[in-house]
This record gives C-alpha cells, structure tokens and sequence, in this order.
C-alpha cells in the first residue's frame, strides 16, 4: 500500500469513536465511564497494551484488530479526561506525535542522511538527547524510563541507554562472564542463608541474563515470553499424559513427570 493509499483510507473513523466518548461522557450518558478517572483508567491502559501483544503472539489478526481498539480506546478516553480538565485534546495528542516523528527523521523530512537501521537508530538518540537538555528534569541518560514498566523490559532499556553511551562489555563474552559471575554469587548467598543477600543477587543474576540477551541482539521481554510460553505447553502435555493413565502431577514422582517432559521436547 503506498503512502497516498494510507493517507487516503486511514484515520477517518477516529472522529466517529470521539463522538462516541463524547456521548458517554456527557451530563446523560454512562454512569460507569463518566465515574472514571486517570486513575481508575490506568489498569486498562497495561492490560490492553498486553492483550495486544498476545494476539501478536498468537498470530490472530482478528484479536490482533480488536485488541488495539480496545487500546485506542484508553488514548481517546484518556484525553477526553484531560480535555474535561482544560489540560489537553487529543488533537494536541496527535499534533505532539507528528511532530516529534518529524522531528526525529530529518534524513525523511530534512535534508539529514542515514543509509542504515542502524544510523537511523544513533541519530534518533541523539535527536533525543538534544530535546532532553532543554528539559533538565530528563537530562540524563537514564531519565525517562517508566518505572511502572515491566521489570525486565525496563531492565533491557536502562541497559541499553547506558551501553549507548559506551558502558557495555566489548563483546558477548563480557556478557557471559558476568552471568557466571553473578551466579557465582548467588550461589554464596545461598550458602550463607542471607535471604535478603540472596533475594539482591538473584535480582544482578538477572539483570546480567538481560544485559546477555540485549548483547546478544535478542528482546529479553519476548524471549522470556516464549520460553514461558513453551513451558506451559510442555507442562500441559505431562498433563495430559497423565490423566490418560488415571494420574495426575500431584500423584506423580519427579522421574515420571520428566520423562514426560523429555517426551514433550522431542515433538515437533
């Protein structure tokens, strides 16, 4: 699809969900949406932005088409909240974005060069840091990363920002040094039977496990996602192998239930 294809035939239907909130949200609409508040709202806002990345998981385009309009949903609800307040509109939403995108890829909308990913990648974070000195309070590096993200996407990206500023191992091998490092000191707490000493380096085992991954040019967040993932469908197979013979996992020794595991491995 070109460009002019996705100018021409996106975007229209937004004003309709605005006009839909907006009714909602008037004096004799719905006493549930007008009670809410960007407090109240922001559990929808995390558990739709997951569902969204479960249906990508999954494959299904249909959930995967819902699911951002149940997100969309949170944005335009979120701003009409704000509008009420005199704070913004989500006009000023889409205008800061678009905005901020071309301002971010001058070598799209400028006369900018960036051949490569890669350039793009350098060049948007220095455009970034260019617009954080004129706001101190995100100055530095690691400022600007939400605490209330998931822990290990969040690990990923402070480990990321701080090795693109040249604080990060030369190569993997640093990476996985430091993983046996860590699990080295685990290991002593663990001995030591310091439940808070060991509770502090499990939490540097995994940020090093991160750090190995980011290095390694995998997505810590995915990866983990899949190997969960990949274990509940495993452990549903010992599952089932079990009720066919009457048992359970409770029921079951540890040598059988891995036996099982080996099996469920070694399907396709």
């Amino acid at each position: 699809m070109s460009s002019a294809d996705l100018e021409s035939k996106t975007g229209a239907k937004v004003a309709d969900l605005c006009a839909v909130m907006a009714r909602l949200l008037a004096p004799d609409g719905c006493p549930w949406d007008r009670e809410q508040s960007l407090e109240s709202l922001r559990p929808y806002v995390l558990e739709e932005a997951y569902e969204v990345v479960d249906a990508i998981d999954r494959g299904s385009v249909e959930d995967h088409r819902e699911e951002l309009g149940d997100l969309l949903l949170q944005i335009v609800f979120q701003a009409a909240v704000r509008q009420a307040e005199g704070a913004f509109t989500l006009d000023d939403v889409v205008a800061g974005i678009v905005a901020k995108l071309v301002r971010r890829h001058p070598h799209v909308f400028a006369d900018a060069e960036a051949a490569t990913a890669g350039d793009v990648a350098r060049q948007w974070e220095e455009i970034k840091a260019e617009e954080k000195r004129g706001r101190p309070e995100r100055a530095g590096v690691l400022a600007g990363v939400p605490v209330a993200m998931p822990a290990l996407s969040r690990a990923q990206q402070i480990s990321r920002r701080a090795a693109g500023v040249g604080f990060d191992w030369p190569d993997v091998g640093g990476c996985r040094a430091k993983v046996e490092e860590e699990l080295a000191e685990v290991a002593c707490a663990q001995a030591a039977g310091d439940s808070a000493h060991i509770e502090a380096e499990v939490g540097d085992l995994l940020f090093a496990a991160v750090s190995l991954a980011r290095k390694s040019g995998v997505d810590a967040e995915s990866a983990l996602r899949a190997a969960t993932r990949k274990f509940e469908q495993r452990f549903a197979f010992i599952e089932r192998r079990l009720t066919e013979r009457g048992s359970s996992p409770k029921a079951s020794t540890l040598e059988e239930m891995d036996a099982l595991w080996n099996e469920a491995k070694s399907r396709p």
